[in-house]
């Protein structure tokens, strides 16, 4: 698949994805999590099942793939479920494209990688673009404890995301692809998300709303299954750090959503950081000459 295609998908996935978290209600955030990671891990066992891929791997590779499945596909999403109770979903979007600068520390920390001064660019535009798109909610006398928490919330809640990527490269390098350790990743992160529930004592419910089912259905395939595939094989290909970049994308298209969909009015900096976030794109997407891919797959 080419790498503009896998790209595009990411963004156009999980900019929808992140309006869909709000017809998850009704239902336990961890116990939604859960519902939607058995239900992905279903679609990925099958899958690999019909194309006789194999899942029986050496007990590092196993390693890494329950910190991929507790940091990517658990932790992750219950602190951000838990941070759309304070800040509107576009906004919680902005905060996940942080992972852009926590994706280039941690290749560097964990992996050794030079930070590519074009990426370093990228980063600085899509950083002053998204405070710029965020700075009338939490500048001023509107900053108030909610705010605060919704921002702490999805910060951890990418951090933990940013070391989900780091397994899933560190699988990469073992030879490990992509479908293999996503349907083993999701399968823990699942098992995870509902012990969690049920050591809160969330109840054991499920919506029958239309909207919930249907919202589900969207997270499980598109936003789980599809997304992660493109955005991980991404990851593998250029690079953690270039990959992220769809990440302060992708708040584009959920910032529009918001505002259609959850009264949310961009101010005058908003749209300049929008602009912002889309120079720093140009970079990130650009490779600077005889430069090559960080892995391979």
């Amino acid at each position: 698949m080419p790498t503009w295609s896998l790209y595009t998908t990411t963004v156009i996935v999980w900019g929808l994805s992140w309006h869909a978290l709000i017809y998850q209600v009704g239902v336990a955030p961890a116990l939604s999590i859960a519902y939607r990671f058995m239900l992905a891990a279903a679609i990925m066992i099958v899958f690999c099942l019909v194309t006789r891929r194999r899942l029986a791997f050496q007990a590092r590779d196993y390693g890494l793939m329950t910190v991929l499945g507790l940091f990517l596909f658990c932790t992750n999403y219950i602190l951000f479920y838990y941070a759309t109770a304070y800040l509107a979903t576009g906004l919680l979007a902005v905060v996940f494209s942080m992972i852009t600068v926590m994706n280039m520390a941690n290749a560097a920390i964990f992996f050794g990688q030079k930070i590519e001064g074009r990426v370093a660019i990228a980063a600085a535009f899509g950083l002053v673009g998204l405070a710029l798109t965020f700075w009338s909610d939490i500048a001023g006398h509107e900053l108030n404890r909610e705010v605060v928490l919704g921002l702490l919330l999805s910060l951890l809640g990418t951090l933990c995301a940013s070391l989900g990527n780091m397994a899933s490269i560190g699988l990469g390098k073992r030879g490990v692809g992509v479908v293999e350790s996503n349907t083993i990743g999701m399968s823990i992160g699942a098992v995870a998300s509902f012990a969690f529930a049920m050591l809160h004592g969330a109840p054991l419910v499920y919506n029958m709303a239309p909207s919930y089912t249907i919202s589900l259905l969207f997270l499980s395939l598109f936003a789980t299954v599809i997304g992660f595939g493109s955005f991980l094989t991404l990851a593998r290909r250029i690079g953690a750090a270039r990959a992220a970049y769809a990440s302060v994308l992708f708040p584009i298209l959920a910032l529009a959503l918001s505002a259609w969909f959850e009264d949310y009015r961009p101010q005058p900096e908003a749209i300049l950081g929008v602009g912002l976030i889309l120079i720093g794109n140009v970079f990130a997407l650009r490779r600077a000459p005889r430069s090559a891919p960080v892995t391979a797959e």
